[in-house]
C-alpha cells in the first residue's frame, strides 16, 4: 500500500471548519514550534527532506509538484528544508523554486558537506550554498560523519566569520551512534540529525538524552523508514484512541510519536506530493501524545508487526 492509498481526506483536511474538535483554519498559524538550544531561535517541529523526492530535472512539469510543497510548507507555518550534494539536483531545485517564489529568506535552509579533505570541503559548501542561493547557510551540517575530524574546523571558523549560523552533524545509521556521542561531547554543536521512528527507537536509549544534556537541536530524518510504515499498516484503520492526542492520519500518527520526545526539534519526512506535506505539517497541530500514549502506539504497533 502506498502514502497515497493510506492518506484518508487530506486534501480536504484543511478545509474543513474542524476535524476531532479541533479548529484546523486556526491551528494551521499556530504549528507547534521548539527553540534550537544554543540560539533561542525557533523553528517549526515539522519540515521537508529533499533525499530522491527534489532530485528532478529542469522541466516545469518535473518541478511543478515540488513548488507546490513548498508553498504548502510555509503557508501552514513550516520553514525547514534539509538537502545535501548527495542527493543530485536537489540542492539546485530548492534553491531554484524558493527564488522563484521570492520565498528564500523565509526558509530554514539546511544541507552538508560530503567529501574528504579540507578544500574540496570548502569548495563543496561554497557550491551548496550557490546551489540553494542562500548566504549565509542556515545549518550545514557534517554529512554521514564523512572526515569530520577536517569539517569541523572549517565549520567552527565559518559560524563564527558569519558565513554559515549554525553546525551540525548527521547520519542514518544506528551503529554511527557511539561516534555521533563522542562528537557531541566533545565539540559545541547546534545540531544533530539521526534516524528515529516508532520502530527504530535505538535513540531513545543514548544519543536523544545526551542532546538534552547537551543543549543540542535534533532533526530527525527516516521517520517512515522509507515508507515500510505504510505498508506495515496495509489496510487497516487508524485507532480510534489517536484522536486523544489529535491525530487524523497514520502519517501523523507515526510523526507524533517522534514529535513526542522532548529531545525533538524537527523532523523531515521526504516528499514531492503537496497533500503530504500538508498532511505531514498536521503532525505540528494539537496534542502529542503522552507517556503512556507513547507506550500504547508501540504496543499496537507490536501486536500489527
Amino acid at each position: 500500500m502506498t502514502r497515497r492509498e493510506s492518506l484518508k481526506s487530506v486534501l480536504g483536511l484543511a478545509m474543513l471548519p474542524s476535524t476531532n474538535g479541533l479548529n484546523l483554519s486556526s491551528l494551521w498559524s499556530t504549528i507547534k514550534v521548539r527553540s534550537i538550544p544554543s540560539s533561542g531561535e525557533s523553528l517549526p517541529v515539522v519540515g521537508v527532506g529533499t533525499w530522491r523526492t527534489f532530485d528532478v530535472g529542469s522541466s516545469g512539469q518535473a518541478r511543478a509538484p515540488l513548488e507546490k510543497v513548498l508553498e504548502k510548507l510555509l503557508a501552514h507555518g513550516g520553514s525547514v528544508i534539509d538537502s545535501s550534494p548527495m542527493y543530485g539536483r536537489s540542492e539546485e531545485v530548492v534553491g531554484d523554486l524558493a527564488t522563484k517564489l521570492n520565498r528564500v529568506n523565509e526558509l530554514f535552509m539546511a544541507t552538508k558537506v560530503w567529501t574528504s579533505g579540507r578544500q574540496a570541503g570548502i569548495d563543496q559548501m561554497n557550491r551548496s550554498m550557490d546551489r540553494m542561493q542562500k548566504r549565509p547557510m542556515d545549518l550545514m551540517q557534517i554529512h554521514n560523519l564523512v572526515d569530520w575530524k577536517t569539517h569541523i574546523k572549517t565549520l567552527q571558523s565559518w559560524k563564527q566569520s558569519g558565513r554559515i549560523r549554525y553546525i551540525g552533524i548527521t547520519h542514518y545509521i544506528e551503529s554511527a551512534y557511539d561516534e555521533m556521542m563522542h562528537i557531541m561531547r566533545n565539540y559545541p554543536l547546534d545540531f544533530i540529525q539521526l534516524n528515529y521512528s516508532v520502530t527504530s527507537r535505538a535513540a531513545e536509549n543514548k544519543i536523544l538524552p545526551l542532546a538534552l544534556e547537551k543543549g543540542i537541536a535534533v532533526i530527525i530524518n527516516r521517520p517512515y523508514e522509507g515508507g515500510s510504515l505504510f505498508r506495515k499498516v496495509n489496510g487497516q484503520a487508524l485507532p480510534g484512541w489517536a484522536s486523544e492526542f489529535d491525530c487524523n492520519s497514520w502519517g501523523q500518527f507515526f510523526l507524533k510519536y517522534i514529535l513526542s520526545h522532548p529531545a525533538v526539534t524537527c523532523v523531515i519526512p521526504g516528499t514531492s506530493n503537496p497533500r503530504h506535506m500538508v498532511d505531514n505539517l498536521g503532525a505540528g497541530l494539537g496534542r502529542l501524545p503522552s507517556a503512556r500514549e507513547r507506550q500504547q502506539v508501540i504496543n499496537f504497533l507490536k501486536d500489527q508487526f
